[in-house]
């Protein structure tokens, strides 16, 4: 068809068709970067429409039955209404898909240009009287599968700014955009997907919609954020989803951050953490098939070839991260920095050669006084007291073999670093010099204490323990002592039953009373949250701890002195000549202890203890076993709390459901287990279980008698691990006239744990179900803890 056909001939200049066929590949890139129609309407279409100085623009694709063409109009901000036009004389773009021709009309209302077309052609003038807008100029050409010249859809541009026919340059710019939307449209309706952005998959895969991914770019860049933070905080896209699609996108493994990542001090030796946050890399591990480096970006990393000139020898395997999963990454491996003087472990470890000509001994103090060693001891304390740990455990190998040094965090031991071997005697000997111990005594234990604020930025203490290991070498255990106030009672996780029975047992006069349970179960934190209840102006209390781990206020403590032949027992005769209320003593561990206890009692004081038994019924046996006059023992006797401490699930993650009936009568038989015992439930114990699970239902389930049960997902907050803090877990047994009677009769642990049970008494896995009941914690670490 020749140009006249399309209007009036115009003569382009060569720089104005330079500019604007320079600018349409630009727009014919953008175009196969998009995903489907209504984004080319969200982000090229205004585009689209200056470049050809048009008012408007729609896009017609062909519908599934190949009799209409359906066109997307833009009704909101993200919104489109669908428009289906038949594929007829009856409208200017059903002409232009029909007989596949391109359509310059200068006047859409000019019948007689219109018939130069065809004498049915006629423009749709109820759109127009519908929303007002008055039609003009329009250029219409198909969009065609070149393949084949089979239709795809119509591209329809509508009135020219000028208000004069759309030119000839305008059409040349057409043809080719009607191409470039031929072969885009094709591969979507094939199902061809074509990922432009790092991102793309999350659409491709369904986790996000198009729409919303637009407006995840407009609200990241309008409130300056991180576009991942804002796909997981505004649009609840999770972690795991962008690590896959960026997985898929760059077509290598996503590698998720995970707490205990080893650090591979071989690889980061010589690198800072300031470079390494600039390159965006870093190395995780080296595995047999060669050098992981995990990165937000491979394709950028390989190209630099930054990685592969630090490491020339080895092959490179690259593996994507997150923002998320790297930033915890880079500070698993460097520190975070928290409350110190701004160093990092890695950093730290980088100046600490190996050197295997000459390995620096025991003896050689100044190595251990070394400005680098200082820094490293006080770094790994730093590093355990902000990520709440308990224990740090040092532990030396031999030979060439480094030095692991692990922490225990909520019960549970995981890797921190590895030190190398020739640092690792000067370390012990630093350790030792700040704690005051025979820095030459290798052969036997020691104990002492290190009181942190001489030597760091915090005021803390810590107990250490030396424990000599084969080889000639020493173990080291830093106890991070509890500092600050006591916790209250009321925030102690005791269930309310317990809470009110313990609460009448030591607000008594006078009378014994223990706390049991392993050691780190939290004996003498509850110990020192019933004295701060008992801690009054008007009482004048005595303790008797080793160490002194809490401190109070009020409280009269005593630290134990073995070696200056201050012991339990020499306390507590010194106590009773100074007119004490109370007496608290760190734990009752032999016969004379014990005796002096029971006759403090007896004499008009409340004495408190803790003592190393599994469960409050068998602490009974325990102290008769060690001598202990029956009847002056039940006669003292208040009470008995044991405890455990069960990991508690991350709030953050807990990722809840609706438990199955056969679940919910497992948990009936296992709380039900030690019940059997007693004379009510031996005579029904059906009729007693089934009531047990509708007291349940009133005080755990909704209003439909439905359950809602929690179990562990893992995320950073919890390091992956599902777990954050613990809670506590209580047996209350209280020295009633009958468990007293019991005693005096010399009754077994099964007799006594019966009586305990009819009277109220909830055991370990009982108390740890309830709470498994209320969403604080799984069965997994209830029987994990509760081993009966």
């Amino acid at each position: 068809m020749s140009e006249q056909s399309f209007g009036v001939t115009q003569m382009v200049d060569v720089s104005e068709r330079l500019n604007f066929h320079r600018h349409l590949q630009t727009l014919v890139n953008k175009i196969h970067a998009t995903q489907d129609v209504d984004e080319l309407m969200v982000e090229l279409s205004a585009e689209l429409c200056h470049h050809f100085g048009a008012d408007r623009l729609t896009i017609y694709v062909l519908s599934e039955d190949q009799t209409s063409i359906i066109s997307k109009v833009k009704t909101g901000l993200n919104a489109f209404k669908d428009i289906r036009l038949p594929i007829s004389e009856q409208s200017i773009a059903g002409f232009c898909a029909l007989h596949k021709r391109r359509l310059n009309i200068a006047n859409v209302y000019d019948e007689n240009e219109l018939s130069r077309y065809s004498p049915q052609l006629k423009h749709l003038s109820e759109v127009d009287k519908r929303t007002g807008y008055v039609t003009r100029q329009m250029l219409v050409s198909p969009i065609l599968d070149e393949r084949d010249n089979s239709l795809v859809g119509v591209l329809q541009l509508i009135n020219q700014k000028d208000n004069q026919p759309f030119s000839l340059l305008a059409l040349e710019g057409v043809i080719e955009i009607a191409k470039t939307l031929a072969i885009a449209l094709r591969q979507r309706q094939a199902g061809v997907f074509v990922a432009k952005s790092r991102y793309d998959y999350l659409i491709q895969d369904g986790v996000i919609a198009l729409a919303e991914m637009r407006l995840a770019q407009i609200s990241a860049r309008r409130k300056n954020k991180d576009f991942e933070s804002t796909l997981i905080e505004e649009f609840q896209v999770s972690k795991e989803s962008i690590g896959q699609a960026l997985a898929h996108f760059y077509q290598v493994p996503y590698r998720p951050f995970k707490a205990g990542l080893i650090k591979p001090l071989n690889l980061l030796k010589s690198l800072k953490r300031e470079f390494l946050e600039e390159q965006q890399w870093l190395p995780l591990e080296e595995t047999t098939s060669g050098i992981v480096i995990l990165t937000k970006d491979p394709e950028q990393i390989r190209n630099t070839r930054v990685a592969q000139q630090l490491y020339p020898q080895g092959q490179l395997i690259y593996a994507v991260a997150t923002t998320v999963d790297f930033n915890a990454t880079l500070d698993a491996f460097y520190g975070a920095g928290n409350g110190d003087d701004g160093s990092h472990i890695t950093d730290i470890l980088s100046d600490m050669e190996d050197d295997v000509s000459e390995v620096v001994t025991s003896e050689d103090v100044s190595a251990a006084q070394d400005n680098e060693l200082v820094k490293l001891v006080n770094k790994i304390i730093v590093d355990a007291y902000n990520q709440g740990v308990s224990d740090i455990h040092i532990e030396p190998y031999p030979g060439r073999n480094k030095t692991e040094i692990r922490f225990r965090r909520d019960g549970t031991l995981v890797p921190y670093i590895e030190v190398p071997s020739s640092y690792r005697e000067p370390l012990i000997t630093r350790i030792k010099i700040m704690c005051d111990l025979d820095i030459s005594e290798r052969r036997r234990p020691q104990d002492g204490k290190i009181k942190f604020k001489k030597f760091g930025p915090l005021d803390i203490e810590l107990r250490v323990a030396t424990v000599p290991t084969s080889g000639g070498l020493e173990d080291v255990v830093l106890r991070i002592l509890a500092a600050g106030e006591p916790i209250p009672l009321e925030k102690l996780g005791l269930s309310k039953n317990n809470h009110q029975r313990l609460v009448n047992v030591v607000n008594k006069p006078y009378g014994l009373f223990f706390v049991c349970g392993p050691t780190g179960s939290g004996k003498t934190t509850t110990l020192h949250s019933v004295l701060k209840y008992l801690n009054t102006s008007e009482t004048k209390i005595w303790t008797a701890e080793d160490p002194v781990e809490i401190t109070q206020k009020g409280l009269r403590q005593v630290q134990m002195n073995p070696k200056a032949g201050l012991t339990f027992a020499t306390a507590m005769k010194s106590f009773l000549r100074a007119d004490p209320d109370v007496i608290m003593v760190g734990e009752m561990r032999d016969k004379e202890t014990t005796s002096i206890g029971i006759e403090a009692s007896l004499t008009g004081h409340l004495v408190l203890a803790t003592l190393h038994t599994n469960s409050a019924p068998e602490s009974i046996i325990r102290l008769l076993d060690m001598g202990m006059d029956p009847f002056n023992f039940a006669d003292a006797l208040l009470g008995i709390l044991a405890q455990r401490l069960a990991k508690r699930l991350c709030p953050s993650c807990k990722e809840a459901y609706q438990p199955s009936d056969a679940e919910m009568l497992q948990l009936v038989e296992e709380y039900a287990e030690e019940l059997l015992q007693t004379s009510r439930w031996k005579e029904n114990p059906q009729q007693e279980k089934q009531k047990l699970l509708q007291d349940w239902k009133k005080d755990f389930a909704n209003a439909e008698g439905k359950f809602t049960l929690y179990r562990k997902k893992g995320c950073d907050v919890c390091q992956g691990s599902g777990y954050k803090g613990r809670l506590g877990l209580h047996e209350l047994l209280v020295g009633s006239d009958a468990s007293k009677k019991a005693i005096q009769n010399h009754a077994r642990v099964a007799e006594l744990l019966a009586i305990a049970l009819e009277e109220g008494m909830r055991t370990l896995k009982q108390d740890g179900i309830e709470k498994v009941l209320q969403g604080f914690t799984d069965m997994p670490q209830i029987r994990a803890v509760c081993i009966k």
